[in-house]
């Protein structure tokens, strides 16, 4: 079994806390414009949370390419690959959050387990599939 180096461990733990740190920072921006309107405009729970959401990838996705993974990649063709990723988990977690909600489940319950649920899956599709082989490639400055 290969055993990778202590670099390498230690860049992939400094890499999964920023990962964290910059997600919770989204996860801020995602709670509270959920928040203002869920709470103040009354829009509907998938339809607040969509929004926020989408305000909270755009935060997560500037943070985690320029500082964690550092990467030079292409911002659009990365940006699709996230895109890509939210096709997919924003239909599902859209459609779990509403049948939840509509069960009495609290919104901001629902709101929280789906947050977790994204931190884990988006950092293994960031780091592993969008930059995948362009992680600490941006010229530093």
């Amino acid at each position: 079994m290969k055993r990778t180096s202590n670099k390498a461990d230690n860049e992939n733990l400094v890499q999964m806390v920023k990962f964290l740190l910059f997600s919770m920072s989204a996860g801020i921006v995602q709670a509270i414009s959920f928040a203002l309107f869920f709470e103040i405009t009354k829009l509907e729970y998938w339809s607040a949370y969509i929004i926020a959401l989408t305000l909270s990838v755009v935060w997560n996705f500037t943070l985690n390419r320029k500082f964690t993974f550092k990467s030079s990649a292409n911002v659009p063709v990365a940006m699709i690959k996230i895109a890509i990723y939210y096709a997919v988990f924003t239909p599902l977690s859209t459609w779990w959050g509403d049948a939840l909600t509509n069960l009495e489940w609290m919104p901001y319950l629902v709101l929280f387990l789906t947050m977790v649920t994204n931190l884990a899956t988006e950092f293994i599709v960031t780091k592993y599939i969008v930059f995948k082989d362009e992680i600490n490639t941006a010229i530093v400055q």
